[in-house]
């Protein structure tokens, strides 16, 4: 999911119907914030922002890409679930799916996706974009499926940078997952939370210490979180790989290509080239 704050999702090129946002803005902290809390809150901030945010970036992802960041990498060239002609027949979850660009993708190559989010706003999106796959709302820590139901999942910037415990997460996955399948999924690069969220020669310089690990917390005026970001070094995500039962196969840090001239939240041109701003995790079940 690429990003409101240091991460986000999808979004469509169709124009959707707005809803009022917020009457006044949040309040940004760095404060704990636990599993439920960070749910709930999540789930209401996307609900409220979905809108706006298909709107926003609708252009960038369009309706039918697999793109794993705001970089631009595209799962045609990334390839990183593997080659496109061995996804045929393959079950997919998508995590995190947004308005399911992925999962259009993939039924387009002959996979059979099951595209889920926290969100029901999102997936309102989805369904009106279109698509012969299920859409599910589900909190990705609590998969309402059977053991052994997929192939393969993905997630691109879709719930591992906004939840409290990511091993309750992978651990599902894993549980979902066939023996040997592959788990992708990608985050805002952990060195990006030691900078400023800005794309521009202010977001160069260190503002805080890599190895603070307390939550970026969004609340309203009675204190009550509406948006919530978790930071994971880059050991803490190994570490969470190989605890919750998979291999770490590879784990890509996407260059910033020439073609790429857009900005999205603290991703540049001008960052990118010279920090990476998005890592790829390519897991596989043991």
């Amino acid at each position: 999911m690429p990003p409101p704050g240091p991460a986000g999702r999808k979004s469509t090129t169709r124009e959707p119907i707005i809803q009022e946002s917020e009457a006044s803005e949040p309040e940004a902290t760095r404060r704990d914030a636990d599993v439920t809390e960070s749910s709930r809150a999540n789930r209401g901030w996307w609900d409220r922002n979905a809108d706006e945010y298909q709107v926003e970036h609708g252009t960038f992802l369009g309706d039918d890409r697999f793109v794993w960041g705001p970089e631009g990498l595209d799962e045609v060239e990334a390839e990183l679930l593997g080659p496109p002609e061995e996804l045929k027949g393959r079950d997919v979850l998508e995590i995190g799916a947004g308005a399911a660009q992925c999962s259009r993708w993939l039924t387009a190559q002959g996979a059979r996706p099951v595209a889920l989010d926290i969100s029901h706003r999102q997936l309102q999106h989805a369904l009106r974009i279109g698509g012969s796959f299920p859409l599910v709302c589900a909190d990705a820590g609590a998969l309402p499926f059977a053991d052994g139901s997929f192939d393969l999942a993905c997630s691109a910037y879709g719930a591992l940078p906004f939840v409290a415990d990511p091993r309750l997460v992978l651990r599902e996955v894993r549980r979902v997952l066939r023996p040997g399948g592959r788990l992708v999924f990608s985050v805002t690069h952990p060195i990006r939370w030691a900078f400023p969220d800005e794309p521009g020669p202010e977001g160069l310089s260190v503002s805080g210490s890599y190895f603070d690990r307390t939550p970026y917390v969004e609340q309203d005026d009675e204190g009550r979180a509406v948006y919530v970001e978790h930071h994971r070094t880059l050991g803490d995500r190994v570490r969470d790989v190989v605890a919750s039962g998979f291999r770490l196969v590879d784990l890509v840090e996407p260059e910033w290509p020439a073609w790429n001239t857009s900005e999205w939240g603290g991703w540049s041109p001008l960052r990118g080239n010279l920090i990476p701003g998005t890592a790829i995790f390519v897991c596989e079940r043991d």
